[in-house]
């Protein structure tokens, strides 16, 4: 690869990325007024983050055959545009059921996207998948941190939270052309179609494959139920909106370093059951601080300190468990599908908690017994001392 082809390239994955997190964690800040404006209840507020979340479990095996067949660059692109289309219609929303069309629109872009961009890195940057891993981490989790901490002051200055939400479409209508200019342009046509393998059948029947399947997806319950429902249950506490918002921003913008941080710390500590027992234990820690109404924000880094280690160290356990590439990325696919479908339960089950109660301090329990069945899972899923398998990257 030539490196100008190969920078541009870089480019146009690190905009790319930014688009997988916005049109999720920009309802969150906004949820309360939402609400009030289109008179839903928390049950069905849960279904903006959910479905999106829903289609990356629903939709990602299906993503990875149609790269196979039409190519991962040209479908990536086309994604980019969904997601476009998606985030932009919210500017014209003014009923419960168009804002859940958006939800849907957005969210099978971002379930094509998610899953083929690591087939795009694996393909055009084999030298340098660690590094382009960061990228894209970084990346996507960048975009989130904008999309929770700048909605609200969008909001509160333009008077319009239809037009908050929907001017997160901004990186679609960038990313997209560039995508087009930077890859689409940079590789020959005969090269597209052959960009993924056929991959292997899912292995159902393997019981680690289960476990880890069910550590994924309680994860991103965790982390999916605090992204939507953290501002409403700080909010509750008695603060302002505002500060409510910040929380919830500090909570995602801590994982931006995490994720830079952990496989420094991965490599000189392998030992992927003490990680993930930190870790998790780190959440539990910040969920009692919000008990207690012990310093949201500090509690609020916790939290992200938790999350930014377990998403990258959920990631890499198929990995380690495959002793090839083949069967590294069946197995991620089971995780990854089956794991986020349970992981989009988390928002629906708080929403529907707090609805029953009236009030999130059973919601906030239910979080806690969530992250308990998630400890509980990694006792038996990871093994107590890692022996790292010598295949190729293919997260």
């Amino acid at each position: 690869m030539k490196k100008t082809t190969g920078v541009l390239m870089a480019i146009a994955l690190f905009i790319a990325s930014l688009n997988l997190r916005p049109a999720i964690t920009s309802i969150a800040p906004l949820l309360e007024t939402i609400q009030n404006d289109l008179n839903m209840s928390a049950s069905i507020a849960s279904l903006l983050t959910s479905i999106p979340v829903f289609c990356m479990g629903i939709f990602s095996p299906i993503a990875a055959k149609l790269g196979g067949r039409w190519g991962i660059e040209r479908v990536l692109g086309w994604s980019l545009v969904l997601i476009g289309i998606g985030t932009v219609l919210r500017l014209y929303t003014h009923s419960t059921f168009f804002l859940l069309i958006t939800a849907f629109i957005a969210g099978f872009g971002i379930a094509a996207t998610g899953p083929l961009l690591s087939g795009f890195i694996k393909r055009h940057f084999p030298k340098q998948v660690p590094f382009m891993i960061g990228v894209y981490t970084v990346a996507l989790t960048l975009g989130a941190a904008l999309g929770s901490g700048l909605s609200a002051p969008l909001q509160s200055n333009i008077h319009s939270w239809q037009t908050a939400l929907a001017v997160w479409a901004v990186f679609a209508l960038v990313g997209a052309p560039v995508w087009w200019l930077f890859v689409m342009r940079s590789i020959e046509r005969s090269t597209i179609a052959a960009s993924m393998q056929k991959m292997a059948k899912l292995p159902w029947g393997n019981k680690e494959a289960r476990l880890l399947t069910l550590s994924f997806g309680f994860m991103s319950m965790m982390f999916y139920s605090i992204t939507a429902w953290l501002p409403q249950i700080i909010h509750g506490m008695g603060y302002s909106e505002v500060y409510a918002g910040n929380v919830l921003t500090i909570f995602t913008a801590i994982q931006i370093p995490v994720s830079l941080v952990f496989p420094i710390l991965l490599k000189r500590y392998p030992s992927r059951f003490l990680w993930a027992l930190v870790c998790s234990s780190m959440e539990l820690v910040g969920l009692f601080m919000i008990v207690f109404s012990i310093q949201p924000w500090i509690a609020a880094i916790i939290l992200g300190i938790g999350a930014g280690g377990l998403f990258p160290l959920n990631l890499l356990l198929p990995i380690d468990a495959t002793s090839n590439a083949q069967d590294a990325a069946t197995w991620s696919a089971m995780t990854q599908s089956v794991g986020y479908m349970i992981g989009a339960m988390g928002p629906i089950i708080l929403g529907w908690i707090h609805d029953m109660t009236n009030s999130f301090f059973l919601a906030v329990i239910g979080l806690i017994i969530i992250n308990l069945i998630m400890i509980m899972i990694q006792l038996v899923a990871i093994p107590r001392h890692t022996k790292q398998k010598h295949i190729e990257s293919v997260v």
